[in-house]
């Protein structure tokens, strides 16, 4: 019979709870740390983009694996939770400490978890002004774990930080309220069902796209594709188009990605539904009723010209994670020049140190879980467990 194994996975996004649960299924006892007061990363708050027919968005995925984690007795998971220090050795001895709120979460009085399926749904930042306090929820007091754990593996798997679409500021992000991020976009759709306008909650008649936010930049020395923004946007463009054929789409873009095998016949069907003009926006300027301007040349002639949307989303881009710098250096990984973690088929520069997902790099969900997957067989491998 195998001896026990213990393996800390550091980041409760897709990669992190397939690679805890692919590992639990062998006996292995889990850890799984997270910075945020949820599981599930960015892809919990990804909203299901079908329309006549599933198009393999994988939302639906993290929503399986998510219920199957929390579900998995040998699975500790420890919310609002960042590693301090780490000891490399034979084992690894990881201390860790509660994680601090983000500037905007401390303000809040109540967050809310995307998922029914996470533990807890609710959590509490300020009693005295969140009014009633919904079942489910806990004070983010209880949250967080100190103290030191030692492991025998550690799997990093801290996904990826969305690009700040407010460092492009001729975009208007954060300036004018119907102006928002992909992220943003899928969360209101997830909770909704339908595309509302941050600034009055009326529903979206008429939407521009607008790709490579942050990716593919020169002047930024952002050089790399995100792979996945083309995809996501036609797949949700299409979506709302199929639930309300009067809505207006446009895609501003440099030149579509192709993503996969299957994807030059879904352009194809979307060219019938939407708008693409090859062309990025030089400004974005206020209209009437919260309506936005926006101003762009046009490809054939290059002569400026000018369309009011009620709803612009902006297509922003797969960045590395804001711990990388210090998450390699505290487990003795290495960077690559973008700032992603490096990695040899899982493996890192540090023995016993793994990584998967998108803190290597861009890439889709069905991807980064077979990556996952992939990562998980080389620590089991390492641990000689079988």
């Amino acid at each position: 019979m195998n001896e026990l194994k213990k393996v800390m996975v550091i980041g409760g996004g897709i990669a992190g709870l397939t690679t805890a649960y692919e590992l639990s299924l062998f006996g292995v006892h889990v850890d799984l740390i997270e910075k945020s007061c949820f599981l599930g990363g960015h892809a919990i708050g990804y909203s299901c983009k079908a329309a006549e027919e599933c198009v393999q968005c994988g939302a639906c995925s993290v929503e399986d694996m998510l219920k199957k984690v929390v579900e998995q007795d040998n699975i500790d998971v420890h919310l609002s939770t960042e590693i301090t220090s780490v000891q490399n050795g034979k084992t690894h001895k990881v201390t860790l400490s509660k994680s601090e709120l983000s500037e905007d979460d401390k303000e809040s009085a109540l967050l809310r978890g995307f998922s029914i399926n996470n533990k807890p749904l609710n959590v509490i930042i300020n009693k005295e002004t969140c009014g009633s306090i919904p079942e489910g929820s806990v004070d983010y007091s209880e949250l967080g774990f100190e103290g030191e754990i030692e492991v025998d593996a550690v799997v990093l798997a801290t996904g990826f930080s969305a690009f700040d679409a407010s460092i492009k500021s001729q975009l208007s992000y954060k300036e004018f309220d119907n102006v928002i991020n992909g992220l943003e976009l899928e969360q209101i759709k997830r909770e909704t069902g339908k595309l509302l306008r941050p600034s009055d909650g009326k529903q979206a008649k008429k939407i521009a796209f607008i790709q490579c936010v942050g990716s593919r930049d020169e002047r930024l020395g952002n050089l790399w594709c995100s792979q996945v923004c083309c995809s996501y946007a036609l797949k949700t463009a299409r979506s709302l188009k199929y639930k309300d054929q009067e809505l207006d789409v446009t895609v501003f873009y440099m030149d579509i990605q192709n993503t996969g095998r299957d994807f030059p016949v879904f352009y194809e069907k979307c060219k019938d539904d939407i708008k693409f003009l090859r062309t990025i926006p030089a400004d974005i300027y206020p209209a009437e009723n919260d309506d936005l301007l926006i101003r762009y040349m046009v490809e054939e002639d290059g002569n400026p010209a000018n369309e009011t949307y009620d709803l612009v989303a902006l297509s922003v881009g797969i960045m590395p994670g804001d711990d990388n710098e210090k998450i390699s250096k505290l487990l003795g990984t290495g960077l690559d020049s973008d700032g992603f973690i490096t990695n040899g088929g899982a493996g890192t520069d540090q023995e016993g140190v793994f990584v998967t997902g998108t803190a290597t790099g861009p890439a889709n969900i069905s991807t980064v879980i077979a990556q996952s997957d992939q990562a998980a067989c080389e620590v089991l491998k390492y641990l000689g467990v079988s």
